[in-house]
């Protein structure tokens, strides 16, 4: 009984407060409704004081108007008047009228004597007057005034007639024409704020004669008084009787009616005793606008109060709900807390799982090349005797370290493009070296697997580029050695090279297609081939090595450059990879220089192919140098005994384009080279180039290559062989290598290779030996980066800096364990010519010696 009792003690308040606060809120509405309602009244009442002087100000700037009109047809008549006067005094009013010029307010004057019907006019015609009308009877100061019409120019005009009187006999009759559009001039620039309509009708005819320039709106172009009916929907015979008897007796009317949806106070108003009537109407909106001022500053000040009044009872409520309030906030944000820690955990939990699935791919990637390395190393000690084995081994540690550097390289990779510090390298270049190299790289991994390798280059319209050349080789490098691996041996490999149309005329657009036919890859795979650490997973592809960086990295770099990459692919069918890229072109496409200084103005290209040649013709169209094509060499032979002196033969290769040379060769002069166009280890060349002065190029054609060919033929000699190739044999290098272990292995290389060199510490010992050493003592400069006491840049810019010839032109590469980009980029700023990594790659290094070779050679 107790429980209950103190049960129905708790309730009873609260029924209580309910009760109170009815009435309260009923009397609050009261006085609301009270309130309103006396409002609404002083609102509506003020509403149609505003609305009634805003007609009377209507009425008022029409009167204005009037006024203004009428006082332009007064001047005009007294101005006529006294023109009169001042013919009357002359002996030849006839000579006076025909050299009066117009001016802006009468656009013609005419005259005729008493008596006769024909007179003369100031625009040189005859004048007779029978085409005014003056029937109506308007007079402007007791002078008749016409109908309105369209005068000779077009525009609507009106005639005043006034006499001409000489000592009280009236000798002729003088007309001027005037114009409306100077009344136009005349009127004010607005009214009411350009929202209202401004017509001027003559009143006998019914037709509007000006539509005033800037004085509101006149959207349908009224032509007449019926035709303003209309178009604005005035059906209302009430309405037009009024209208017609105003035009009848000269007097001014307002009327209501809604023009285009919108309320109106439309109006007729007659000028100079009903002559002619200004037309139009104004919309009640602008009329009531003042009104409408007036009630919105009232409604702010009822509303301010309200404000005030319900800001009052609004703070007493939130007094009272106070407690629930905040006992609601304090649930939200605990609910808040809890989903913030429940979001934590998990992205804590997705790390984790981020974090044990990268250090177990990298534990099995890092350690199965490691394992390899360690186990063959520890087979090299037991079988250090057996020089077979001891090769087989040794070779076998390289590949596997090649394999562990290339992970190593993946990782950083994505590190430096995850912390957004890779930089590209916008430098010049040219597709044909991108190709090549790509081609050169791929052509040997495809041939040993027994796949054909299609290379395909067309519609590029501009082969001298700006961009990052290594990024784009490590692009196509990725992609292309992935079609070798994932496609099984005898397989098919395509390579395009695609121009596309220019969205602008600074950049070529180029499409890059890698396909293959090999293994092909899952719908699942492909949602996720560009994510970090993923790999498809069957039992074929999982015998390939990799990382699964190499698509993210290849996918983030395209991105870097603003472009674009898709894949398609279906099991074992293929796959097809393509990449969209915008490439900012050189403004200098054409070396025109090059050619001049040759002598080559003219080649012969023997062809079959019709689009290959007309491609070529595209390439060279900017080298001023006459191209001629011959589809076969009986044709080329004839072309050349013609007597068309030829500097270059540019012959496709075929099976018979080994005769074919021998036969040109007979016919052309020992100096003009043969160059043959032809795939890569096309088969029977050889034996083509046994023919003197027979050259190769890779197809596909680029001027690039065409020219660095011709180059080559010309080129001087220098200090290295044109043509290092596999050897290094006879060279001296300067090596700036401050660990003792690296210059003991880059010695040992250099001595396999028949090379020697001379290890310094640091860059100031390197640039002292060299500013010491007689010209001609090195053949190059290799250089360590990071070393104590000077680093690899300062040595490179000391050395370039020292006044002797070969110090500016020596090859000085740049050898370092820092293998990004900018590192890159930092060395050839530094005036180094080629940057080599480490761990040191003598491929590499015979690659950078024969670069350097290159450049002496063509400097």
């Amino acid at each position: 009984m107790y429980g209950n009792g103190d049960l129905f003690m708790k309730k009873k308040p609260v029924n209580r407060r309910k009760q109170n606060g009815l009435p309260l809120l009923f009397s609050i509405l009261f006085v609301f409704c009270i309130f309103g309602a006396i409002v609404f009244s002083i609102s509506r009442e003020i509403s149609k004081k505003m609305s009634e002087a805003a007609i009377q100000n209507v009425s008022e700037s029409l009167d204005l108007l009037q006024c203004t009109i009428e006082a332009i047809l007064r001047s005009e008549a007294e101005f006529q008047t006294l023109i009169a006067q001042e013919i009357a005094r002359m002996q030849d009013p006839e000579a006076y009228i025909l050299a009066y010029k117009r001016n802006n307010t009468m656009a013609k004057l005419s005259f005729i004597r008493a008596g006769e019907t024909e007179g003369v006019s100031s625009t040189g015609e005859a004048f007779t007057g029978e085409d005014l009308d003056f029937s109506a009877g308007s007079k402007v100061e007791g002078l008749p005034v016409s109908k309105s019409y369209v005068n000779y120019m077009g525009t609507w005009s009106y005639t005043i007639k006034c006499p001409v009187v000489q000592d009280k006999q009236e000798i002729g009759t003088l007309y001027a024409e005037y114009v409306y559009d100077a009344i136009d001039k005349s009127l004010p620039s607005e009214f009411y704020n350009k929202q209202a309509s401004l017509y001027i009708m003559d009143a006998q005819s019914q037709r509007f004669v000006l539509k005033p320039r800037g004085m509101g709106q006149r959207d349908a172009g009224h032509l007449n008084l019926d035709d303003f009916y209309r178009a604005n929907n005035i059906k209302d015979a009430e309405i037009k009787s009024e209208v017609a008897e105003c035009l009848e007796n000269g007097r001014n009317v307002l009327f209501y009616h809604d023009i285009r949806e919108v309320k109106a106070l439309n109006y007729m108003w007659s000028v100079n005793d009903g002559m002619i009537f200004l037309v139009g109407y104004v919309p009640v909106e602008a009329i009531q606008k003042e009104g409408q001022i007036v009630n919105q500053n009232i409604l702010i000040v009822i509303v301010s109060m309200l404000s005030a009044f319900f800001l009052c009872i609004l703070l007493y409520y939130l007094n009272w709900r106070q407690q629930d309030k905040v006992r609601k906030e304090r649930e939200v944000e605990r609910k808040i807390h809890n989903k913030q820690l429940a979001e934590a955990l998990q992205a804590a939990q997705i790390a984790s799982e981020s974090k044990t699935t990268f250090l177990s791919n990298m534990s099995h990637d890092i350690r199965t090349p490691m394992n390899a390395v360690l186990g063959f190393a520890t087979l090299l000690s037991v079988d250090a005797e057996n020089p077979a084995k001891v090769r087989e081994y040794t070779k076998k540690i390289m590949a596997s370290g090649q394999h562990l550097l290339s992970l190593i390289n993946d990782i950083l990779d994505v590190s430096k493009i995850e912390s957004g510090k890779v930089v590209l390298n916008y430098e010049k270049f040219t597709l044909n070296d991108v190709i090549s190299s790509v081609e050169t790289i791929i052509q040997p991994m495809a041939k040993a697997k027994g796949q054909e390798f299609y290379l395909e280059v067309t519609g590029i319209q501009h082969e001298y580029l700006m961009g990052d050349e290594t990024r784009i080789n490590q692009i196509l490098i990725n992609l292309l050695s992935n079609a070798v691996k994932y496609t099984p041996e005898r397989g098919n490999i395509w390579f395009r090279v695609i121009g596309l149309k220019q969205r602008s005329s600074q950049y070529e657009h180029i499409r890059i297609e890698v396909e293959d036919d090999g293994y092909g890859m899952t719908p699942e795979y492909l949602e996720t081939i560009f994510d970090a650490f993923t790999r498809a997973e069957n039992s074929t592809t999982n015998k390939v090595q990799g990382t699964g960086l190499g698509m993210a990295i290849t996918k983030s770099i395209v991105e870097l450059m603003g472009g674009s990459i898709e894949v398609f692919s279906e099991v074992d069918k293929g796959s097809l990879f393509r990449i969209d890229l915008e490439l900012r072109i050189l403004e200098e496409q054409a070396n025109k220089a090059f050619w001049e200084e040759r002598g080559i103005v003219r080649i012969l290209i023997v062809c079959k192919d019709t689009e290959l040649c007309n491609h070529i013709k595209m390439l060279m169209g900017n080298t001023n140098v006459q191209i001629d094509v011959a589809m076969n060499a009986v044709e080329a032979i004839t072309q050349v005994k013609s007597g068309i002196g030829y500097q270059v033969v540019l012959l496709d290769w075929d099976v018979h384009s080994a005769q074919a040379a021998e036969a040109l060769r007979a016919v052309l002069l020992d100096v003009v080279p043969i160059l043959l166009l032809a795939e890569f280890d096309a088969q029977g060349i050889g034996d083509a180039l046994q023919i003197s002065g027979t050259g190769v190029i890779a197809k596909p054609f680029f001027v690039s290559a065409f020219q660095n060919k011709i180059a080559e033929i010309w080129a001087k000699p220098s200090n290295f062989p044109s043509e290092v190739g596999n050897s290094l044999k006879g060279l001296h290098f300067l090596a700036a290598e401050d660990n003792e272990i690296n210059a003991e292995i880059l010695t040992e290389l250099l001595e396999i290779e028949g090379a020697d060199c001379e290890i310094v510490e640091n860059g100031r010992l390197a640039v002292e030996r060299f500013q010491q050493a007689p010209k001609g003592t090195f053949d190059a400069v290799l250089m360590d980066v990071q070393m104590p006491v000077m680093n690899g840049h300062d040595a490179a810019r000391a050395i370039r800096a020292l006044p002797r010839d070969d110090a500016k032109h020596i090859p000085i590469i740049a050898m370092t364990a820092n293998a990004f980009v900018e590192d890159e980029k930092a060395a050839l700023d530094a005036g180094m010519d080629v940057h080599v990594s480490k761990p040191l790659d003598m491929e590499m290094l015979k690659k950078a010696i024969r670069q350097c070779a290159k450049k002496e050679g063509l400097s």
